[in-house]
């Protein structure tokens, strides 16, 4: 995006770049031919979800809200997944391998 007459870019400084960050940066420069700021402003939109086609922009979401990621369940499946999760994580591991050994022996595999 760039900025025409009409429209006011804020600058932003960014202090205390340590010396492997600022040479990776310059290195970048010198390699694509882009200008530092060029560089920069790359690795903020990659680094923010925000690049065109970004396939890491998913991983904005909340952590754990896994559900989000294929975009295949509706409010009703997503809630019922989300309880599941909930109740997994109050579990404890031997309860949940009681439970496994159980279906095991039931031959109830799923």
């Amino acid at each position: 995006m760039r900025a025409t007459e009409d429209t006011h870019v804020p600058d932003i400084v960014v202090r205390h770049i340590d010396e492997a960050m600022a040479e990776r940066i310059k290195t970048l420069a010198r390699e694509r031919r882009w200008s530092i700021n060029e560089v920069i402003l790359h690795a903020l939109r990659y680094g923010l979800g925000m690049g065109a086609g970004d396939i890491f922009s998913e991983l904005l979401l909340e952590p754990g809200d896994i559900a989000h990621l294929t975009g295949a369940y509706d409010a009703q499946e997503q809630a019922a997944f989300q309880e599941a999760l909930n109740a997994l994580s109050q579990a404890s591991p031997s309860s949940l391998a009681a439970a496994a050994r159980t279906r095991a022996d039931a031959g109830d595999v799923a």
